[in-house]
């Protein structure tokens, strides 16, 4: 089953430390060095260069960075920024013996919302030629203009493991809309980012880790 959370921004800093990778240290992770090679990146959400992975040093988890993507609609916004996407494909190198699978993605950004207008947030996660793919979605409605962060938990018992001794590509799908509904577009400007000024917000994807028979 998987149970998405919806975190305010009051909560934003506590849950980023909270979850931080140090914090969610298991007695299962596996010893060694974790590399990720991004090997594809598609979509208006991250042009190329826009967008940066990195692991955590204690192999608990790792986060994705975007520097440019952002849904708007209103003054000066084009016919297509209402809706933006990102697919990542990535090679995780994972010491022998072990496996992976995602339990939890926290995904943050900052929204601005007239009230009438509404946004989306949608992500999900899947191995190359795997035909189990989860997905969840969060919706947001105006008026608003704070930070914003959402938490999908997949349960223990329905995590989706990568095959053991095979290397499968890890696809990381996501996607921001945002809709006018009832405001004014012509006077107002609404829009959802999934990044920040600063660099300091990313998306970060807990590891569950298995070892292999």
């Amino acid at each position: 089953m998987y149970r998405p959370v919806w975190i305010g921004s009051a909560a934003v800093a506590l849950m980023a430390a909270t979850f931080s990778p140090s914090a969610a240290t298991d007695a299962g992770v596996p010893p060694g060095r974790i590399t990720i090679d991004v090997v594809a990146v598609n979509g208006s959400g991250c042009p190329a260069g826009s967008a940066a992975v990195a692991v955590a040093s204690d192999n608990t988890a790792f986060t994705v960075t975007y520097s440019r993507y952002l849904a708007q609609v209103g003054v000066d916004a084009k016919p297509t920024d209402f809706r933006k996407n990102c697919q990542l494909g990535l090679n995780v190198h994972v010491p022998q013996g072990y496996t992976y699978a995602i339990a939890k993605a926290d995904y943050r950004g900052f929204a601005h919302l007239e009230r009438g207008a509404t946004g989306l947030e949608r992500a999900g996660y899947y191995f190359q030629g795997m035909s189990h793919t989860t997905f969840a979605s969060h919706r947001f409605a105006g008026p608003v203009s704070d930070n914003w962060q959402t938490t999908d938990i997949t349960d223990a018992e329905a995590l989706v493991f990568a095959p053991c001794g095979t290397q499968r590509i890890l696809n990381v799908n996501t996607e921001l809309r945002v809709s006018a509904g009832t405001s004014d577009p012509s006077t107002t400007n609404s829009f959802m980012a999934m990044d920040s000024t600063d660099g300091s917000v990313n998306t970060l994807y807990h590891f569950a880790w298995k070892e292999c028979p």
